[in-house]
Parts: C-alpha cells; structure tokens; sequence
C-alpha cells in the first residue's frame, strides 16, 4: 500500500499489489529436489528405468515446463462435477507427461499407464518429504503467479482501494482452546497476530444449538430461528430437516434469508453450509446444483499440476497417521476413546487435508480476483477432535497444519488486487467426555423406551458428524451416487429419539403439535421421572400447560417464563445465559416435546454425548458454546458480550460495513 502525506484526514490511501517475486535460487533448488525425488521413485518403482541418474534432472526440468503450461488448459475446460473429472484429468496428464519427458531421452524408458502414474505419485511424495528436509518449499510465489494470471485473463478481477474481508472458520475450536494453542506452538501464525498488536482474540457464545447448522444459519444468514439441533421433526407434517441434505439446507436458507446475506453483493463461499447470499461457491450444501455443473471456483486449485499428486500423497499419509494413533490410543488404554475404524479414516484425510487444501487455494483464487467477501470453512480440526478428544496430539497437530495454510493466505495479501482484512472465527467449540452409552451400556432411545407405558421407539442419530455436509458436498461434486435411503419421513413411528451431540430431541407423535409436560405425565407418568433422575441428564426443557418453559432436573425446577426456581436450579453450572437460550428455543415451532441436555461437570470439563463421539458439540455444558473470534484491532469489538448467532452476524456484518460502506439499494 502506498501512504501520500498530502492525503487529507480521513481519506484512504491508494493500494498498489505487489509482484511476486522471481526468485531463481528457489527454483533451482526445487528443480534438483524434484529430479532426485524421481531419480528415487524409478528405483522403488516396477515398469520404470534410468540407466544414468543425470536423465532425471533433463525429465524433470521437462515436467515442469510441461506443468507450466498444460494443467492452466485443463482447469480452464468447463467441466460438469468439476472436482472428480478434473483429478481424474490430472492425475492422466501426469502420467502423460512422464512419459512425454522420458521419451525425450534414451537413458530413462517407461512402461504402460499404470508404472508412469504411480512414479509420479511416489515421486510427489518423495517431494515433500525432502522439502520438509530441505526446509523449502517455494509453491506459494508459483501459485500466486497462476491465480493472478488467470484472474487478468477471465476478466475476473476487481482493482481497488476499498479493502475486502476475509472469514476463516476454524470450525468446533473453542475459546479456550484457541488460547492453548497459541500458547504451546500449535497455532504459531496466530499467535504472531495477537503478539505484534495486529490482532485481538475475544469471545463469543453460540446460541443452545451448538452445532454448524444453526450457527452458520445464524452468522451467514442472520437468521437461524427454528432451528434446535441439527436434525428435527416437523410434526405437522412428519418431515424431517437435516443440515446436511442440500435440499433442506437449500429450503432453510431460502426460508431464512434476511436479505442481508453475509456475503452478498459479489461474495465467495467456500465448504459451507449456506451461502449467506454469494455469488460465488464451492462445497457448499445449500447450493449442491453448482457441484453438478462447471463451476470455476476450483480452477485455481487444478491449474497446478502438483496440487492434485501433492494431495494423494498427504490424504494417504493422513489415513496412516489415523491407524497408527488408533492403535497407539487403543494400546495404551486412552479414555474416553471412540470407535475409529472403517471409513472414519478416510473421512478424516478428505476433511484435514482434501476439503482444507481445496478450500485454501479457492481463497486464494478469490483474493487475487479482489472479491469483496470471502467466508472459508475449515472443518478439519474439528473431524479429528470428535474422534481423538479435543486437545490431544491429533487434533492439535490438524489445528497447526491449518495454521500454515492461514498464514499462507496472510502472506498473499499483498499480492491481491485490494487491501484484505482478515477474520479468524469459530461457530462453536467442544466439550469432551464418554459417550451416554458408553457410561451406561445403553442409549437414549433404550432410556426413552423401557419407560413408555406404550409405543414404538425411532432412534435417529443427529450429529452432524455421522451425517457429514461436506461430506455429501464431495461426494455431489464427484458426481458419486448416494444410496437411495429415505431419511426424510418419521413414517408411522410413535416416538422419534434423536442425539445432536449433548442435546437430545424427543418427538411424542401422538399428537401433531407439541405436547405439554400435563398431558406427557398423563399419557407416559414414568417418562419424565425417569429422565430428569438419571445422573447422565442434566435438565429437561418441556411446556407446562400452567407455567408455559420449563426447565426440569433432578432436584429442582427452573420456571422459565416466570422467573423462579423451586429446589436446586437444574441450570447451576451452566451458563449464565441458559435461561435466555431455553426460553428462546422454547419458541421455536420446531421444538421437541422433550429436550434434554446432558450432565455436565465443571470440575472434570465433562458432559457426554447421546451419539458415538467422545468430544462433542450440539447442546450446553462446557466449552461447546464457547467460540472464539479473532479480528483486526482496526475493526472495533462490541462493548456488550456477543451472544448467539445472529448477535455475531451483526457483528461480522458491521465490520464489512464499516470497510466498504452499506450496501447500494434500489
């Protein structure tokens, strides 16, 4: 940026983007690194020869001119399920390429299709295991000058002073565990920022529903009423609403939509679950239709033919840093410990490093466009916590590979076309502890019903874990078919249980609005009784004919709307603000007829889950509600604590605001 004394005050000084350097040293080093890393790969790979070692350094300088040139045509095709043809296309370019480059001599011969692609995956590995050796890695100049070229020939690009923001979700880090990983080196980039005075780390408490669904309704949208976990029952008609369909998501934004949009006016978002009103998306639930067609937003991510071969190699070495640390917390007993097998492991890699890598370069792409509003969700930490514990050696060492990628887009903000602020944010944090079952060797739902006098019981798993939005977003993007599972209707169940991690949701169908706590002690006398005495429940919410909420707990009775407690608060040890967040929720139409939250012991930071994760969000208790926000010290906080959801929207609504100026309206 360039200052001019002669401006006067108040006015905003010119913004020139820097060039990235060309830095011919750094190229050289990769060219050697990249030819010995294919030298190694033709000795562990069948099919491939070199009989002079010297013919790897003239086949690697060849590849990577070959890079320069044709991946940048490959992303710019349109292509319809943009992210599984366009791997596909480069991973065979790759391999084209090889043999392209080996054929140009007579010292290095390859075989088929299959030997070429392999050797330039092992190769790609080899890659990055010397760089790290080395301590080089020089990427970032190559990607910056690749984003800015295909931003100038799309005619994609905004130049001006008028300084753009960026929101980047950690998501499921709480408050205070953004403070520990600043302290012990696990978010060094961050604490950088807090350190040199750039930067100030404040808190904010997210509404009753601590999960995704509701606090990005809430942020992105402004709008997050009628939302109570992240999966509910719509009893009048049966239908169920599940965060992490994009149908639903799709109607709840349209149905939740303020007109004041987070990102409108010409915004991107990137691996959300709402669009808050952008232009541009990826990954994105509620606008899974764009995944289908071409769609640009990932172009600069292939026009690096290293980025596809780059990721392989660390999604395969995540899924095996997941096996060994299962077997290392399954040897030494480690407790809470939660099942970590099957796919876990893979959904692990796509969201720790495919979903975090693609989301990165987007935002990259976006910032060299000079887009006004970017909002990037990172769900990697998250992930890992729900399944290692949310400040073990897993997590934290998922947190500080996101750290580098967000100092990776810090160091891009002089290169972009206009001034960018950035925002570091969490929609909510964790709380930690065994599961309901595994304290009890039974669910919920075998709670629920063993004390109905009548009726059948449907146990739906809410969290949106087992259930993954971005997860379904890839698999739309891939283009890969979903099983043809109804999960929409309650059918001809009497009782629906569901789990959205510490909150339960329980739906008596009997009656097609909510039942009031008369008519379930008349109906089922032992229901109540029995869970608000359980010592895994912490309070029930339920409407009382007489004293309209409720808050029930095993030695007393918070009388919501009235004011009163009568015997032991069920909310003691809770936030403050829970009587606020119940008689809120309390009014949604949606509400179950029960809600239950779990336990919740401040002495141990424990609660537990009603669905199979050891660390958790979705209810009260803990640092769950507990998120943080990272800003600019130039972009003032509120005076008052920033509570809920549509309370942050504001917020994050204001500082865009106050940067650019309200929005133009007709």
């Amino acid at each position: 940026m360039t200052e001019d004394s002669s401006l006067e005050y108040g006015a905003r000084p010119s913004w020139t983007p820097a060039v990235p350097r060309f830095k011919p040293l750094g190229m050289l080093v990769s060219w050697l690194l990249s030819a010995l890393a294919l030298y190694l790969a033709t000795l562990l790979v069948p099919g491939v020869t070199v009989d002079k070692p010297g013919a790897a350094l003239l086949v690697a300088a060849i590849i990577a001119i070959l890079n320069a040139l044709l991946p940048p045509i490959i992303a710019a095709l349109r292509l319809p399920f943009t992210v599984g043809l366009g791997f596909i296309l480069i991973l065979l370019l790759d391999a084209l390429m090889l043999r392209f480059a080996a054929a140009q001599t007579e010292a290095m011969t390859v075989s088929g299709i299959g030997a070429p692609l392999l050797t330039v995956l092992v190769a790609a590995g080899i890659t990055v295991m010397l760089q790290v050796v080395a301590g080089t890695n020089d990427d970032d100049t190559y990607t910056l000058r690749v984003t800015r070229r295909i931003a100038r020939r799309t005619g994609d690009r905004t130049t001006t002073d008028v300084p753009g923001i960026l929101y980047l979700e950690i998501d499921g880090l709480s408050y205070p565990i953004m403070q520990r990983a600043m302290r012990d080196g696990s978010a060094p980039n961050l604490a950088r920022w807090v350190a040199q005075g750039t930067h100030h780390l404040n808190e904010w408490e997210t509404d009753l529903s601590s999960q995704t669904g509701a606090s990005q309704a809430g942020i992105l949208l402004g709008n997050n009423h009628g939302m109570p976990a992240f999966r509910w029952v719509d009893k009048q008609t049966g239908r169920i609403f599940t965060c992490s369909a994009p149908p639903d998501c799709a109607e709840i934004e349209a149905r939740q939509g303020t007109g004041e949009g987070l990102l409108a006016n010409g915004g991107a978002s990137r691996g959300n679950m709402f669009s808050g009103g952008a232009d541009h998306v990826i990954l994105t639930v509620s606008r899974m239709e764009a995944e289908k067609k071409a769609n640009q937003g990932y172009r600069t991510f292939f026009a690096n033919g290293y980025n596809v071969t780059r990721l392989l190699v660390l999604f395969f070495y995540e899924v095996a840093l997941e096996w060994i640390a299962a077997a290392r917390g399954a040897r030494r007993d480690v407790q809470p410990r939660g099942h970590r097998g099957g796919s876990y492991p893979f959904l692990r890699a796509g969201m720790a490093v495919a979903v975090r890598d693609i989301a990165a370069n987007a935002v990259l792409g976006d910032m060299m466009a000079g887009r006004p509003a970017i909002y990037a969700c990172f769900a990697g930490y998250d992930e890992v916590a729900h399944h290692s514990g949310l400040e073990r050696a897993d997590a934290l060492e998922a947190l500080r590979k996101l750290d580098q990628q967000l100092g990776r887009i810090d160091r891009a903000r002089p290169y972009a076309p206009r001034p960018y602020e950035i925002v570091i944010l969490s929609d909510h944090g964790q709380t930690q502890g065994a599961t309901f079952k595994q304290r009890n060797g039974y669910g919920l739902d075998d709670l629920v019903k063993r004390s109905l006098d009548d009726g059948t019981v449907a146990h739906l798993s809410a969290g949106d874990e087992n259930d993954s939005a971005v997860g379904k977003a890839i698999s739309e993007a891939t283009g890969r078919k979903q099983k043809k599972v109804d999960k929409t209707q309650v059918g001809d169940e009497q009782v629906v249980v569901m789990g959205s991690g510490n909150l339960g949701l329980i739906y008596l169908m009997d009656e097609k609005r909510r039942m009031t706590l008369e008519e379930i002690h008349r109906r089922h006398p032992r229901l109540l009784p029995a869970l608000r005495e359980h010592p895994h429940v912490g309070w029930l919410l339920v409407r009382s004919d007489k004293h309209g909420a409720v808050a029930l707990g095993a030695g007393g009775v918070n009388y919501l709307d009235e004011g009163r407690v009568t015997g032991v608060d069920p909310l003691s040890g809770f936030s403050p603000n829970a009587p606020h967040h119940l008689r809120r929720t309390d009014g949604f139409a949606t509400v179950a007829d029960i809600m239950v939250n779990s336990f919740y012991d401040p002495q141990l930071e424990e609660g537990c889950a009603f669905e199979e994760l050891i660390s958790f969000h979705g209810g009260m208790g803990g640092p769950q509600t507990r998120g943080f926000v990272l800003h600019p010290v130039t972009l003032e906080a509120p005076s008052e604590p920033i509570v809920g959801a549509e309370h942050f929207h504001r917020v994050l609504l204001g500082w865009r605001h106050s940067l650019q100026g309200e929005p133009a309206t007709d």
